[in-house]
């Protein structure tokens, strides 16, 4: 499942430089989903990269999304694995839309 492959999201996402990687745990909040991950890059080229990063990481792991919404030219990208909402944005759109306040009551999880 998903929570075994949040450190190797981090770390792959993290690899690539995007900025401001964060895990929220929100299973005590909403039945839709156990974890949000945020993520934005500089431009969409390295949003591309970013989207690309964690389908590989996931699907080495055996994990698939259900569905993956937006592209990069909208400047989000919402993948649904179920167990978390990865949702990569373009720094312009992650400041515009600010979703880590819809999830500030969550339990943000933190990787060394």
């Amino acid at each position: 499942m998903i929570n075994n492959c949040l450190k190797e999201i981090y770390e792959a996402l993290s690899s690539k430089l995007a900025n401001n990687v964060k895990i929220i745990d929100v299973s005590d909040l909403t039945s839709l989903t156990d974890y949000i991950i945020i993520a934005d890059a500089n431009n969409v080229n390295q949003l591309d990269t970013l989207v690309d990063t964690v389908e590989r990481t996931l699907a080495n792991n055996g994990v698939f999304a259900k569905s993956t919404e937006g592209n990069s030219n909208c400047g989000w990208v919402l993948m649904d694995y179920r167990d978390a909402l990865i949702n990569l944005f373009t720094s312009e759109q992650r400041e515009f839309y600010n979703i880590e306040r819809i999830w500030q009551d969550g339990r943000e999880i933190v990787f060394q």
